[in-house]
């Protein structure tokens, strides 16, 4: 099948019979908060099985027009970041939204409140649905007065959510200008990073130069409005809820240990010899004495292969049939129901990302395709993330389908992998099979060390904020977390000085970041095991991605035989890492 660039079809989100499509859907989010309204005096102790499980149900309906709602107005501001009227749609949907959380902000200040026994009682009763109400009682010691959690809300619509809007819609309007060929174009961001991966030395370094000196421009813009982020999130957190860290926050939320995002994150610090003996290799093999930053993903081909869209589409799918015709056929949804947007259009919010709305709904794919062989790389990573939402909607309702954020990324690294290996399974060409395995290497570069030393800066970044740390502190500050990273392996420019201005992760979710190093490394424990299986290990990969959010990580890690707590498990990711640099070495 011939496959084509396309826009998403986003009508599904907001369909209707007759009349208005959007007034249906605010009229039906209307009816089911009412609803749910209606059942407050029945929030007792003394509440029965029965009226407790059809409480959920009107909860989960409630959130079905909620969620299909919020889709549509992210969906449509991401393709149009610019657009005056997705912005206001967005804007009121958020407003609409907050209203809703705050009439039915009662029922779960209500459960988070209940004793051990009656909760236990109703947590039973609910079944599958147990676990989502276990993660409301993991955060009832940080639960305020249900006034404050109401002015929390309402704050966080208008000062955070209105904050992240403003960082979107500056950055997403940048262009940067590069003389590519000896003419010089106007690129989006997206373009601009390919640059990053070709043989050019002083084209790699331009684009990095125009990156930062446009982000540089507003820097003390883009980093005054972190700072009054993180600020925000120290006030509400550490200070009024009592939470022990800033990452404990997200900790909490995920149901992963402080002490299992420790071992991660310190295993990450003492393996920096790892990437920082990949990139002495590639100095060596690309004749420079020593790499700048710049030059960290320089390819170790003269010409990278390029993949047009249908192509890349092709491979991605037979991979998947080759893995399991079942999971091809899955993926194939995403095509078939028009629910990815794959072209590079002016205004089109950067990078690429899934949203899986609802269980029973395709979930939607945003990408910027551009032909590169890591834009294959990031569709199989999209679609991975698909898969997993739709093997988890077949089994679990809205409220428990969604898989805790280190976890979520299981399903897109793995097929990353799959991508990967099938390559160098095909190809015996040395100067080809070194190229493949230099893209993997930056690649997991890329997914873990970099992103989980993003996470140890958000650490020091919030520490440094509450003690009114200075922009250019700040800035000296990122230079020495790259300097620890990089070693004596890596020249860091100053300009890099801004690269955590141009992070949207740290705005919108802070410490999500160490998530794509969890689950890489999760990934290539599960893989090594693939590897010895084979087939007999599809069924077990499957039941991993149906669980969603409907048990703890550490539940679903266990059965796969995994202590998160454990160094050792991490420090497993990196040794197979080595034997990629090991195959490189040996090539020569």
């Amino acid at each position: 099948m011939t496959y084509e660039t396309s826009t998403w079809d986003l009508t599904e989100l907001l369909e209707a019979p007759i009349g208005d499509p959007l007034d249906r859907a605010l009229s039906d989010l209307e009816n089911a908060i009412q609803a749910l309204e209606a059942r407050r005096p029945l929030l007792t102790d003394s509440i029965s099985d029965k009226d407790f499980t059809d409480t959920l149900l009107i909860i989960e309906n409630s959130l079905r027009h909620a969620m299909a709602l919020n889709a549509y107005g992210f969906l449509w501001f991401s393709e149009q970041t610019q657009n005056q009227e997705a912005l206001a749609f967005m804007g009121r949907i958020e407003q609409i939204s907050t209203e809703a959380q705050n009439r039915t902000l009662f029922f779960d200040l209500w459960f988070k409140q209940l004793g051990d026994d009656t909760a236990q009682r109703l947590m039973a009763a609910a079944g599958d649905n147990s676990y989502y109400l276990r993660l409301k009682q993991l955060t009832r010691d940080h639960v305020l007065p249900e006034a404050q959690e109401k002015l929390i809300n309402t704050k966080d619509s208008n000062g955070q959510s209105g904050l992240n809007k403003v960082y979107e819609m500056l950055t997403n309007a940048y262009k940067y200008k590069v003389t590519v060929d000896g003419e010089e174009q106007e690129l989006t961001r997206d373009s601009l990073m390919n640059l990053v991966r070709r043989p050019d030395a002083d084209l790699r370094a331009a684009a990095y130069e125009e990156l930062y000196r446009v982000y540089g421009e507003d820097g003390l813009v883009l980093a005054q409005i972190y700072i009054h982020m993180v600020r925000d999130w120290h006030e509400e957190n550490v200070k009024l809820r009592g939470y022990a860290t800033p990452i404990s926050v997200r900790n909490k939320a995920q149901d992963i240990p402080d002490a299992a995002v420790d071992a991660l994150l310190d295993t990450c610090r003492n393996n920096t010899s790892v990437f920082q003996r990949w990139f002495k290799f590639k100095a060596n093999f690309v004749g420079m004495e020593k790499l700048r930053r710049s030059d960290i993903y320089a390819p170790l081909a003269q010409a990278e292969k390029e993949y047009t869209y249908d192509e890349g589409v092709n491979l991605v799918l037979d991979v998947m049939n080759d893995f399991s015709p079942e999971v091809a056929t899955v993926t194939k949804r995403v095509f078939d129901d028009q629910h990815i947007h794959s072209q590079v259009t002016p205004g089109k919010m950067g990078g690429a990302y899934c949203y899986g709305v609802l269980p029973d709904m395709t979930p939607y794919v945003m990408l910027n395709y551009d032909n590169s062989a890591n834009d294959v790389a990031t569709l199989a990573h999209e679609l991975g993330h698909a898969i997993h939402d739709m093997y988890a909607g077949e089994n679990n309702s809205l409220l428990t389908f969604q898989p805790c954020l280190p976890l979520a990324e299981t399903a897109s690294t793995f097929a990353e992998m799959l991508v990967t290996d099938r390559l160098l399974a095909e190809e015996k060409d040395p100067a080809v099979r070194r190229s493949l395995i230099g893209a993997f290497l930056d690649d997991n570069y890329a997914t873990i060390m970099r992103q989980a030393y993003f996470a140890i800066w958000e650490k020091t970044a919030h520490d440094m904020i509450r003690d009114g740390a200075s922009v250019n502190e700040l800035n000296d500050a990122y230079l020495a977390n790259l300097a620890e990273q990089f070693g004596d392996a890596v020249e860091v420019e100053d300009h890099f000085k801004w690269e955590w201005v141009s992070i949207p992760h740290i705005y919108n979710w802070p410490f999500y970041v160490y998530a794509y190093t969890f689950g890489q490394l999760f990934v290539l424990s599960l893989y090594q095991r693939y590897r010895a299986e084979g087939e007999a290990f599809v069924p077990k990969y499957l039941k991993i991605l149906s669980y969603g959010g409907s048990a703890s990580p550490e539940h679903i890690l266990t059965e796969a035989g995994v202590d998160m707590t454990d160094p050792a498990f991490w420090q497993g990711g990196f040794d197979f890492i080595g034997t990629f640099i090991d195959e490189l070495e040996n090539l020569g």
